[in-house]
């Protein structure tokens, strides 16, 4: 599995395939483990309100997936997922509400991290 971060406003407007800004910007989608997903929620997201984490089955990808250094690197060297392509709606299995905490930094759903 692999995980994207997504405003809750460009998943309800339904495109299929799901075509985040990133894919035109930095020609790939960027996405997480569960292990480093809180890692951009926090750099890139902190305190928002309207995020949700979306679960991504890679066999259903046409796209080449690659990992490869973050976007921007980060300090420990850590490699992300990138998607380069669209993601089609079918190969996202699960939708998870993706809130800050109290201090407005973001942990892993425990709908995924209980599992």
């Amino acid at each position: 599995m692999i995980l994207h971060i997504c405003v809750e406003e460009d998943w309800a407007a339904g495109a299929d395939p799901y075509r985040p800004a990133s894919l035109d910007d930095a020609g790939f989608v960027h996405c997480s483990d569960p292990g480093t997903a809180h890692i951009p929620a926090n750099a890139l997201f902190r305190g928002r309100e309207d995020l949700l984490l979306l679960e991504i089955d890679p066999s259903r990808i046409d796209a080449p997936l690659r990992w490869e250094v973050g976007d921007p690197p980060h300090p420990a060297g850590i490699w992300f997922p990138h998607v380069y392509g669209p993601i089609p709606r079918e190969a996202v299995v699960a939708v998870h509400p993706f809130p800050p905490g109290r201090v407005g930094t973001f942990s892993l759903p425990s709908s995924i991290a209980n599992r």
